[in-house]
């Protein structure tokens, strides 16, 4: 989990490889516009941008090693996951989805932890 600006600055970048199921999830103090580059990132990656509640915004699907090109959320997001390239089709993510984690506020979440 990535919870803190230097968490996100750093994400997944010279990793040589993530287990299957893996990922990071960048939480953000609030919703926000944002923006991610693959510099120094050596896997290909999906980026999976959530609001507050959880609901899935938009899949970018296999983000290209060390592509400089910004991949924006397009709106406000409070969370972004990182898996695998190429997972989130398998996975049957895309927008509409909702995620479920702890770090997403109970109160709030379109699927919230129990």
């Amino acid at each position: 989990m990535a919870d803190d600006a230097a968490e996100r600055a750093q994400g997944l970048m010279f990793r040589e490889s993530l287990p299957p199921m893996d990922g990071m999830l960048f939480v953000y103090e609030n919703e926000r516009r944002v923006a991610f580059w693959m510099k120094n990132t050596l896997i290909p990656l999906d980026m999976i941008f959530a609001d507050a509640a959880g609901r899935v915004l938009r899949v970018h699907d296999s983000a290209i090693p060390h592509d400089e090109t910004p991949i924006s959320s397009g709106a406000a997001v409070r969370f972004v996951l990182e898996i695998n390239g190429g997972l989130s089709e398998r996975l049957g993510l895309s927008e509409g989805a909702e995620l479920r984690h702890p770090a997403i506020d109970a109160a709030v979440a379109a699927w919230p932890c129990e």
